[in-house]
């Protein structure tokens, strides 16, 4: 389960976690921090213990007044055409919002989105790591 305001830049392969295939975005990555509301920075320290984890209630840049501590992601369903991921959005360990989320292979776009960009974004970098296992071979 990442954390809803972690922006995923680069996928990390040198080791920071035993097991970076059971992350929730199927590997590590770096990247920035919205819980401010202002786009910034991570540490790599940061961005390891918190951001790729979710719900971290010691980070310190989580707000008060959030609907979802993380999301959940995994595939569903796969065809030639299409790749069909399920995705919750959680809050205290506990299921707030859940879907289907379509992408369409052959045009590189979602066919059945999610209205928050969070949701989306998170959804992307976990189907870039799928791809890039060779999950998908288009």
């Amino acid at each position: 389960m990442a954390c809803p305001y972690f922006v995923p830049v680069e996928m990390v392969s040198d080791g920071w976690w035993p097991h970076p295939s059971r992350l929730p975005l199927g590997a590590g990555w770096k990247g920035n921090c919205l819980g401010s509301g202002s786009e910034l920075p991570a540490s790599d320290e940061h961005t390891r213990d918190f951001c790729n984890l979710g719900n971290a209630a010691a980070c310190p840049h989580l707000p008060l007044g959030r609907d979802w501590d993380a999301i959940r992601f995994s595939v569903a369903r796969v065809s030639r055409e299409r790749l069909t991921l399920c995705f919750v959005c959680e809050r205290g360990h506990a299921p707030v919002e859940h879907g289907e989320l379509i992408y369409d292979l052959f045009s590189g776009v979602w066919l059945a989105a999610h209205s928050d960009s969070r949701v989306l974004r998170l959804a992307s970098s976990y189907l870039k790591t799928y791809r890039a296992r060779g999950s998908v071979l288009v």
